[in-house]
């Protein structure tokens, strides 16, 4: 059973170690509410279909999609090439990311890490998703595979 003290340490080192990566003006905002969007359903489908993890935090991959302004079927796919959507994940890196050596503190903010910096850091700002993919895995069929995920989760934008 956990104490108050141990409950308000737990609370403080949470707070602590969220990532920097993480905009503070997202973490100020309200969450989105998505029950009525249809990619959400879409995403938990998918993801319940083949009994990943991940369509528990489909929202949560709606949410960074929309703030960074990527294609709302990217990290799903992603994350299903690598980790199979959670199920082979450690650390929380759901993506692969650094070769599977990045620790992040929670699968949320694994998402909204990897997200940003596919938004917003110079090796990926304002490319498009295929350039987005040959930068993040050269190899010549990692595009053609996400790409695929991404028409099963949805075949429209």
């Amino acid at each position: 059973m956990m104490t108050r003290f141990t409950a308000r340490v737990a609370l403080f080192a949470g707070m602590v170690s969220l990532p920097a990566s993480v905009s503070p003006r997202l973490a100020q905002q309200p969450a989105p509410d998505y029950r009525q969007d249809p990619r959400l359903a879409s995403l938990r489908h998918f993801f319940q279909r083949w009994d990943c993890p991940a369509w528990k935090y489909a929202a949560v991959f709606l949410e960074a999609a929309d703030f960074y302004d990527l294609d709302w079927r990217l990290l799903p796919s992603i994350s299903f090439i690598e980790s199979t959507g959670g199920k082979a994940a450690l650390n929380n890196n759901w993506f692969g990311w650094d070769s599977g050596r990045a620790r992040f503190p929670n699968t949320s903010a694994g998402i909204h890490t990897v997200a940003r910096t596919l938004s917003r850091s110079e090796l990926y700002r304002d490319k498009s998703t295929d350039e987005i993919l040959a930068i993040y895995n050269p190899d010549a069929e990692y595009a053609a595979r996400v790409k695929t995920v991404m028409r099963r989760i949805s075949p429209r934008e």
